[in-house]
């Protein structure tokens, strides 16, 4: 599949902070999503050898009944943009798009290891790959990093806002009963409620997301074999 948005490398942090304001004004977290009709999920992670100064991206995509894999596909680029505490996506897109165009047909959603409108400027990666593809995504994270809540019920599909201030935006979400909670967050075309359905259909006996797991450990499998 190819993006259907333009796919824009900053060249300075200030280039960057730029591109995620206009990123912004595109955004939209509320969309035609229908959770009853999702049929395929793709999970989306990027592993890093900052020594080699590489990334390894994939996108597992699974069939939503099953959690079969239907489609698997990695890239691997060199990190071209440095770290920068907000700015993570621009290490990642390179990579992860170039895995998305060997990927026969999209999938009906994106789950993104990291953050959709959970951000300092409400563009992280999930919010930055709906833009460019025009497909439902959100994030899926392990910790709240930006913002903070309060603890959801112990049990599994309890949830607490994520609060910037006054405004929500994203979810503590217990995947398992009595297990630490994930942090749900909209990316693009789909809003918090769809997002944290979608989570607990593919959590079904772990705190992550089943799209999330093989994602990641294609792209640590693939990075382990890049040389030096």
């Amino acid at each position: 599949m190819e993006p259907v948005g333009e796919l824009r490398q900053p060249r300075s942090v200030e280039e960057a902070v730029a591109e995620q304001r206009r990123l912004r004004g595109l955004v939209r977290v509320e969309g035609a999503f229908d959770v009853s009709r999702w049929r395929t999920a793709a999970g989306v992670d990027v592993a890093y050898d900052d020594e080699a100064g590489v990334c390894a991206a994939a996108v597992a995509v699974l069939d939503v009944g099953s959690l079969d894999v239907v489609d698997s596909v990695t890239a691997v680029s060199r990190i071209a943009f440095p770290y920068v505490s907000g700015l993570l996506a621009f290490r990642e897109i390179p990579a992860v798009v170039a895995a998305l165009r060997q990927l026969d047909r999209a999938p009906d959603v994106f789950v993104c290891d990291g953050y959709g409108i959970a951000h300092p400027r409400r563009v992280g990666l999930a919010s930055h790959l709906g833009v460019l593809t025009g497909v439902p995504s959100f994030g899926v994270a392990k910790n709240p990093l930006y913002f903070r809540c309060d603890a959801p019920g112990e049990e599994r599909g309890s949830s607490a806002p994520l609060m910037d201030g006054a405004e929500a935006v994203g979810r503590a979400l217990r995947t398992q009963t009595g297990v630490k909670p994930v942090y749900v967050s909209a990316g693009h075309l789909v809003g918090a409620e769809g997002a944290c359905a979608v989570t607990l259909g593919l959590a079904r006996r772990y705190r992550l997301p089943e799209t999330t797991r093989v994602a990641d450990r294609l792209c640590r499998r693939v990075l382990r074999g890049v040389g030096p």
